[in-house]
């Protein structure tokens, strides 16, 4: 067995950087190369592609990054593995398989097939009700209207195609901490009821799935970052035990410390406590996060707990059209006429839609938690959604007009809008028993051969989950007002942040600067403030849970994106610019922890 293992990240999701996957393989000394290119909205878009070509359904960049890549593989191959099947799993891998053969590279791609539901979905739905979890709706009001329904798997389909010898492995919906947790286990041999070890797998992943995120992408303190070209993205020294380094490359951009760290381990969860995948349940509070040297950080003390039965299905349904105008406003009282040309164009329009949105981009329309000083230009976008396309052509059409009949300083920002067909997102669950699997090896030929068919594991033990959010606290202070022997300063000097999106609802990890600012944020940053900070876009309840071990709160925000995905009219869907906006607000917090971080 070996000792450690060192795996790469080298995508983040579908659109990231290209020359990334050249750099890690010709900088990385790597193992195994991961790439994750799949969220939720990205199952669709494959869908549509696959509908105009057969034999698409995947995405198209893993390729290219194989191709761009090329000569460093032929020098040296790190094991792949990657979800970039999407919809269509077993053409990508023939595609691959092509291009290597073209490098004159023989390896074995592998591709694992069956998070499709589609096929035998009228047997699941037998056993399975697939309630929406976020708002409990049933099924029924969108079976009609289905396009795509993908399983969230594990990671044992990885583990069959590495023990079967394969250099390339292949996925579709596979979850994101899989692609790492697969190559650990085959590696280590770790058993698949070692919560801990697996735990501490699945926290890899996640660190690794989001590409640059850990190694200062996206990072609050983004003024530390020397380099910003040619960043480098992050690998994981996985040991035995279930300890880890996270690092990058030498001579790479960006930067890896435990900042870095603490903010992508505590983007897009919600109860870290019950992190859920189908591999295992990690417990995120029991970790510890330390410098070792520069750019590395040890990651030990994970532990996990068994997986629930039940898997996260991502599926998504026609919900009707859309379409979206612009158009520029500019000169002295552009807010004021931009209220006025809003009025105008729906006054004109005259028809009723499902939903609309104005955003005034560049005066609010991230929300007034962002939202400081005026605007002489603003680029207002008008947005419509009904199940009726003539009305939508009617909305396209007005837009335009505004242009020579509204007041002056209109200015044409796009052309006339197209009808754009709504998929919209319905997370479920289905009964991971039901599920059946299979391993396909691509040929050179470009025939394919069937390997193996399997079944998930069942677990001895039933995963129960119980809340650990907080309750609402009475805070010490209230910290938007004055007390005694106190200051008002931004967030921004006390914590750092990162938000990401779950569906209609986003959480806001924030991580306290010293020891002495987390006591006092854990007793008087409550849901209460920020239902404040957030009024105008947060419709459901904040919960509130805590990690003392990383110093860190951690928000979840319910209905606070509109729908969420391309559902949502907000400028910002996915949830990305809250912990900007946090960050951004200002509290009273006693003079003494002013001195703690000034002597910090």
């Amino acid at each position: 067995m070996r000792k450690s293992i060192r795996i790469g990240n080298s995508s983040g999701f579908w659109g990231d950087e290209p020359m990334a996957m050249k750099r890690q393989v010709e900088n990385g000394d790597l193992d195994y190369l991961v790439a994750d290119y799949l969220a939720e909205v990205s199952m669709s878009i494959l869908h549509k592609q696959m509908q105009q070509k057969p034999e698409r359904g995947y995405v198209h960049d893993f390729i290219e990054h194989i191709q761009l890549a090329g000569e460093g593989l032929k020098k040296r191959f790190p094991k792949i593995i990657t979800n970039a099947g999407g919809k269509n799993p077993r053409k990508c891998a023939a595609e691959l398989q092509k291009v290597l053969s073209g490098l004159g590279l023989r390896k074995k791609v592998i591709a694992i097939v069956g998070d499709d539901l589609i096929p035998c979905l009228g047997e699941y739905l037998n056993k399975n009700s697939f309630t929406n979890l976020e708002d409990g709706r049933s099924f029924k009001q969108i079976n009609e209207s289905l396009v795509v329904a993908n399983v969230y798997t594990s990671s044992e389909g990885i583990i069959k195609a590495l023990s079967a010898g394969a250099d390339v492995v292949i996925t579709g919906r596979a979850s994101d901490s899989a692609l790492t947790i697969g190559p650990l286990v085959y590696e280590f041999g770790w058993k698949l009821d070692d919560w801990d070890k697996l735990a501490a797998g699945m926290v890899a992943g996640h660190l690794l799935e989001c590409g640059a995120q850990a190694s200062g992408g996206n990072f609050t303190d983004w003024k530390q970052i020397k380099s910003w070209s040619q960043i480098g993205f992050p690998i994981v020294e996985m040991q035995e035990n279930g300890d880890f380094v996270v690092t990058k490359p030498k001579n790479t951009g960006g930067l890896i410390n435990e900042w870095t760290i603490k903010e992508q381990l505590v983007y897009e969860i919600a109860d870290p406590k019950n992190y859920l995948g189908p591999d295992v349940v990690a417990d995120l509070t029991t970790m510890q996060v330390e410098n070792i040297e520069s750019n590395k950080v040890s990651v030990t003390g994970v532990t996990g707990k068994t997986p629930p039965k039940t898997w996260k299905v991502s599926m998504a349904y026609h919900n009707g059209y859309k379409a979206v105008g612009s158009i520029v406003v500019g000169g002295n009282e552009a807010e004021q006429k931009a209220d006025l040309v809003s009025r105008i164009f729906w006054q004109r329009l005259g028809l009723n839609f499902k939903k609309t949105y104005t955003n005034k981009i560049g005066a609010g329309a991230l929300g007034q938690s962002l939202y400081k000083s005026k605007s002489n230009e603003i680029l207002l976008q008008f947005i419509a959604f009904d199940d009726d396309r003539t009305k939508l052509e009617s909305f396209g059409k007005e837009v335009a007009g505004l242009i020579l009949s509204g007041p002056q300083g209109l200015a044409a920002a796009t052309g006339r809008p197209k009808v754009q067909e709504v998929i919209a997102y319905w997370p479920t669950l289905i009964d991971k028993s039901e599920l059946e699997f299979t391993v396909l090896q691509a040929e050179s030929n470009g025939d394919e051969r069937q390997l193996e068919s399997f079944s998930p594991l069942k677990n001895n033990q039933q995963y129960v989950w119980k809340s650990t959010t907080t309750t609402e606290l009475q805070p010490d202070y209230d910290v938007l007002k004055f007390f005694v022997d106190s200051t008002e300063v931004e967030m921004m000097r006390l914590c750092l942040a990162r938000s990401g999106d779950k569906g209609n609802s986003a959480n806001i990890g924030v991580i306290a600067r010293t020891k002495g600012i987390y006591d006092f944020l854990k007793s008087n940053l409550v849901p209460s403030v920020l239902n404040y900070w957030f009024m105008d876009l947060c419709q459901g309840d904040i919960m509130r849970f805590e990690l003392n071990n990383l110093g860190s709160l951690n928000f979840m925000l319910t209905e606070v994106l509109d729908g969420g995905g391309t559902y949502s009219g907000r400028l910002d869907p996915q949830g990305k610019t809250l912990a900007s906006a946090l960050l951004a607000q200002k509290i009273w917090i006693p003079n003494s922890l002013l001195n703690e971080l000034t002597n910090n």
